[in-house]
């Protein structure tokens, strides 16, 4: 197995942080996470740096590096190679060195911020030279991203969303064969925090004679994660299974935007094209998949009578282990309530375990024909829903193709998004006899169109 699925000192739940806030029950970035992302410190114009997330603060790695304050536990080229990766302008060069490399990292960064094995001194006050605070820091999109595929994993979802089009054939056949997904826009991926436009396009309805052209009254958030490459593939060369988690670097938040009225029209025959170019979200730090080592679980078992993966799909240990338990959660905050001082309001609440393919499963067949896959490159995993009206993971489906408004607490409905809304996405893994670990959040307000 790579590290990616092995624990090791960075998971014990006894080690504290010298920095306090690392300490609160309720943080997302514990010693024990340390993710991964690109920031700048806010009205400086500075050149990004890499950066870890440590309670409410950010330890600059670059400084780190720079100053050689970690010692990697590799050999000598290697430990130069994650010194050099760690100077670069994104994620990227780190992401290709893969697993054992940021394993690694991480051990080495958790003993600088242990307050055991970084007591009060010297070397402890040196760190705490390469600390800000993330309110002072502007965060940005970690990598360039040179390819974004998006899949239809969950099959809760899928089956819902086909019953509203095809109520006497939800699934179609191929679905418990193919881990089904389309090639999206990487050039409109934007950072939580970055406002997203109501998008305009084509639209037909039932009644019309002729399609018409204007902003989406229909605009929807999807519920995902997204999941960073790590060493890419050469083109004509496939990634087989048992080596498809080598390739995982790490998961953030994903929201997929989508304007269902134009989808609708624009699907057929060829999938979705400018109903979800306009915008995706996706948060700023990425929780490693060493960090999510303790959350493993079985795949998702499959229903009675729908047939077990194609070979090249499966194996014991994907079947024992590919899966991981992470909670993640909708919320909204409209313009009328922040006006007022109110809260967000939970739209819905859904478990990643429960999604049909596993993440190796998709890098498997992403490469199997020979496409290639780079460093950096992301894969949504589907709107991520459950079996309950609760864990719906998008407005589509909570509101049954906005055919049912949904009654918010200050009163307001919704069968789509309006402008001022502002969607945001948390998610967090938990374990008895291991720290709670989170993604921080992944936020978009809706303006309205051009």
């Amino acid at each position: 197995m790579t590290p990616n699925m092995t624990l090791n000192p960075t998971h014990d739940a006894t080690r504290r942080s010298w920095i306090e806030s690392a300490n609160e029950p309720g943080t997302d970035f514990p010693l024990q996470n340390l993710p991964l992302g690109l920031f700048r410190r806010t009205g400086t114009g500075a050149a990004p740096a890499l950066g870890v997330a440590i309670g409410s603060s950010i330890l600059d790695v670059r400084a780190i590096t720079a100053k050689n304050l970690a010692k990697f536990a590799l050999a000598s080229e290697a430990a130069a190679e994650v010194r050099a990766a760690c100077q670069a302008k994104d994620l990227s060069a780190l992401m290709a060195l893969g697993p054992e490399a940021i394993s690694a990292l991480r051990r080495a960064l958790c003993d600088l911020l242990d307050e055991a094995t970084c007591p009060a001194g010297p070397l402890r006050a040196t760190v705490a030279e390469c600390l800000l605070p993330a309110a002072a820091a502007e965060m940005m999109v970690p990598t360039r991203i040179g390819g974004y595929t998006d899949f239809y994993a969950s099959r809760h979802h899928a089956a819902r969303v086909g019953a509203m089009f095809r109520p006497e054939r939800p699934l179609l056949p191929n679905y418990a064969w193919v881990p089904i997904g389309y090639h999206g826009r990487a050039s409109s991926i934007v950072v939580s925090g970055t406002a997203v436009r109501r998008p305009s396009g084509q639209t037909k309805t039932a009644a019309a004679a002729i399609p018409s052209f204007g902003p989406s009254t229909e605009l929807d958030y999807e519920l995902e994660l997204g999941a960073f490459i790590g060493p890419g593939s050469s083109l004509a060369t496939p990634i087989s299974l048992a080596k498809a988690e080598h390739h995982l670097f790490g998961l953030v938040l994903l929201n997929d935007w989508s304007a269902r009225d134009i989808q609708s029209w624009e699907y057929q025959p060829l999938g979705p094209f400018l109903s979800k170019s306009f915008a995706t979200s996706i948060s700023p730090w990425v929780v490693t998949m060493e960090a999510l080592a303790p959350f493993r679980v079985p795949a998702a078992p499959r229903p009675n009578g729908e047939p077990r993966p194609l070979p090249y799909l499966s194996s014991p240990d994907n079947e024992a282990a590919g899966g991981l338990d992470i909670i993640v959660e909708a919320w909204v905050s409209t313009q009328r309530s922040r006006a007022s001082g109110a809260s967000p309001v939970l739209l819905s609440t859904g478990r990643f375990r429960e999604v049909y393919w596993t993440l190796a499963q998709l890098v498997t067949h992403h490469t199997s024909n020979g496409c290639n896959l780079s460093p950096g490159d992301l894969l949504g995993s589907g709107t991520i829903s459950g079996p309950t009206a609760e864990s719906c993971g998008c407005l589509l489906e909570l509101t049954q193709r906005g055919t049912k408004s949904l009654r918010l607490a200050n009163g307001e409905t919704r069968g789509f998004l309006e402008d001022g809304d502002e969607i945001i996405l948390r998610g967090y893994a938990e374990r008895p006899g291991f720290r709670r670990i989170g993604f921080g959040e992944c936020r978009g307000v809706i303006q309205p169109a051009h």
